[in-house]
């Protein structure tokens, strides 16, 4: 098998998902939710669906919650848009890469108000 199939079922995943996240999922815990990307085990058993979270803390967990529980539904929704003899276990997992640039951000501006106000004093 060549790395290529893994990548374009991935990325099919990844689309296929986006679509029912905002057209069919129904559970109420799901806030706003960003498809981040969808990584394929090799043998293309099951795919780690890798989901930006938004809200408090408590938003993210519920809507991870969420998201977990709806998992079947939305397999079985891939197995009938995918020409694949076996659909994928959905497992969705928190992508953090946006909160920690933010965090990253924040701690750039604070260092650099620091370094403003040591310059000040040198004055």
């Amino acid at each position: 098998m060549s790395h290529g199939r893994p990548t374009r079922v991935a990325e099919e995943i990844r689309k296929l998902v986006a679509e029912l996240l905002m057209k069919g999922v129904k559970d109420p815990r799901i806030g706003f939710v960003s498809v981040m990307g969808v990584k394929m085990s090799p043998d293309l058993s099951y795919a780690d669906v890798f989901v930006s979270l938004f809200g408090s803390e408590a938003e993210k967990k519920g809507s991870l919650v969420g998201l977990r529980r709806s998992a079947g539904w939305i397999r079985r929704e891939l197995g009938k848009q995918l020409r694949m003899r076996v659909t994928p276990e959905i497992r969705f997992r928190e992508d953090t890469t946006l909160d920690n640039a933010y965090r990253l951000e924040e701690k750039f501006k604070e260092i650099h108000a620091e370094e403003g106000q040591h310059d000040d004093q040198d004055k």
